[in-house]
């Protein structure tokens, strides 16, 4: 829950815009501010304060207690210009909520004072791991450039890191990326914990939570594995309800994944048993378990232990890449979504048309690596992208308008297996982006066709014409002309002049929200082919669009037209 805390009427307004914009994530504390802040910071895991920076501070200052611990604080100033994080950046989340804040009130704007953000670097503590040892002081040489050897085990889907920060650097300072227990450290040696481990539990009914957890601590400690790397505990579906298991679940903080029976008796284990087959239906539960919830590629790493009433066994699953298949939209800068700038900064692999990419380099993170490549070699750029995520990495695979149309979701995705995570970041099209332009040319149903021969065969693209122009459909035409390609544009427009009036409208919007954007309006007769490239949309009307006030109108229903 967000605190709201405000002291004037100009505050009051900007607070009461906030409650309206996030309805179900704040609370509106009244009275005096001091009376208001106090209760907001012992109820609420964030606070915005509508007050000056000094005055929240006083206030502030007396309830600190740890850095984990606090909550996040965001202070607007009296104009509602600046929404600065004041307290707890990164663990509090008030960076974010700086940012979020900024966006949801006109003419205000995020002030984020921590290193690693201004940096443009991931913090340490931002990368959705658990961290330990000297994590201030390896950030610091993070940020001071200074030679950090990384040790992983394993290749793990978070933002780029540095250039500094690599397996060859001889540093004085080391990350270390391990589910395993390290020696004492000097002060020099920063540990995050992946989510490697899945630990399987089989127990007998009643079966006390201190039981399981002094297990599951005993056979994490004999196989020299952290803690704070067990991303679940898993058990058979029998025991899904079993009272001890589940707290001991809560208490690790994880959470309980279940198996049927009959899925963990297909699982090959080292320590079957007669016991849990006559009592559950497998000859193997914490064992099976432990390697189903760490799915493929995924290794046992301690063998199962028991004690009187319990069964605990240790997997360690293969890590999953994450390739984000990102709309970068028609071009306009604005027009990026901020889902796709969110994608760009956290990917540690960025692949794309090298033209694409141009615009948006500096939204790529220091150490990320840039694969880009010309025209012509997209099913090239497709399979390095999921090859890089099935690598482990975390993966952008740009491309202009939305990705899924007529770009780069369909070939990466169609070679893409179960092995790896896909996030898909809509972008907005050519085709929207040129109707916004010429007026409400897809006010009702369309259809978008693609000219180019090079993939599709020139006589499935025609019939697809033939049927768009007698169903009536608006059709946006893309890539409609080449150099190469010269005739298949007039020929579409034949086909459609076929079925509907020489006078229909037609709209030509070439580079659509660019700084060289131009568009016209005519008529399916009137159209000069010549004029059109492959950097222009075609939109033409059905037989109800009309040009109105000089804009292109497509009617959204027949009662509205007649």
């Amino acid at each position: 829950m967000i605190g709201l805390i405000s002291a004037t009427a100009a505050g009051a307004a900007a607070r009461d815009r906030l409650a309206t914009v996030w309805p179900d994530r704040t609370r509106v504390y009244e009275g005096p501010a001091g009376d208001a802040v106090r209760r907001a910071f012992a109820e609420c895991d964030q606070l915005v304060c509508f007050l000056a920076t000094g005055a929240t501070v006083r206030l502030l200052a007396p309830l600190l207690t740890e850095k984990s611990a606090d909550p996040g604080v965001v202070c607007v100033d009296e104009a509602g210009r600046h929404a600065v994080a004041l307290l707890g950046g990164h663990a509090g989340g008030a960076n974010d909520l700086a940012r979020a804040g900024a966006e949801a009130l006109p003419g205000c704007d995020p002030v984020v004072t921590t290193a690693t953000d201004a940096a443009g670097i991931p913090g340490l503590d931002t990368l959705g791991l658990p961290v330990e040892g000297a994590a201030a002081a390896v950030s610091r040489a993070i940020l001071d450039g200074e030679p950090v050897t990384l040790r992983a085990d394993a290749t793990w889907p978070w933002p780029a890191l540095p250039p500094n920060v690599t397996a060859a650097a001889p540093g004085s300072w080391t990350l270390a990326v391990t589910d395993r227990l390290l020696a004492p450290d000097d002060g020099t040696t920063a540990v995050l914990r992946p989510p490697s481990l899945v630990v399987g539990v089989g127990a007998s009914r009643g079966v006390a939570a201190e039981e399981v957890l002094t297990l599951v601590e005993e056979t994490l400690a004999s196989a020299g594995l952290s803690g704070r790397s067990v991303a679940a505990l898993a058990t058979v579906t029998a025991k899904a309800d079993e009272a001890g298991l589940n707290e001991a679940a809560r208490r690790l903080g994880v959470e309980l994944w279940t198996y049927p029976a009959e899925e963990l008796a297909a699982v090959s284990v080292p320590n079957p048993s007669d016991a849990p087959l006559a009592a559950v239906g497998t000859a193997s539960v914490a064992e099976a378990a432990a390697l189903t919830g760490a799915g493929p590629g995924g290794e046992l790493v301690a063998e199962k232990r028991k004690s009187a009433m319990a069964t605990c066994a240790v997997a360690r699953r293969r890590p999953r890449g994450r390739l984000a298949v990102v709309g970068l939209g028609p071009g306009a800068r604005d027009l990026l979504t901020p889902r796709a700038a969110d994608e760009l900064r956290r990917a540690a692999v960025v692949v794309g048309l090298d033209q694409y990419l141009d615009r948006v380099r500096d939204l790529i993170r220091p150490g990320a690596r840039v694969l880009e490549s010309g025209l012509g070699a997209e099913e090239e750029r497709a399979r390095t992208a999921v090859e890089e995520a099935r690598a482990g990495y975390a993966v952008a695979l740009v491309g202009s308008g939305d990705a899924g149309v007529y770009a780069m979701a369909s070939p990466a995705l169609a070679g893409a297996s179960e092995d790896i995570d896909v996030v898909g970041v809509p972008g907005v099209t050519a085709a929207l982006a040129a109707a916004a332009v010429l007026g409400a040319p897809l006010g009702h149903d369309h259809v978008s066709i693609s000219l180019s021969d090079l993939h599709t065969p020139w006589e499935v693209i025609e019939r697809r014409v033939r049927a768009a122009a007698s169903a009536d459909l608006v059709v946006t035409f893309y890539n409609p002309r080449s150099r190469g390609r010269d005739w298949q544009l007039p020929k579409a427009l034949e086909l459609l002049a076929g079925h509907r009036a020489p006078d229909t409208p037609v709209g030509v919007v070439r580079n659509a929200s660019r700084p060289d954007e131009s568009w016209a309006l005519t008529t399916l007769a009137a159209l000069d082919p010549g004029t059109v490239d492959m950097m222009t949309v075609v939109l033409v009307g059905n037989s109800a669009t009309r040009v109105v006030a000089g804009r292109m109108v497509t009617p959204r229903g027949y009662r509205w037209q007649a």
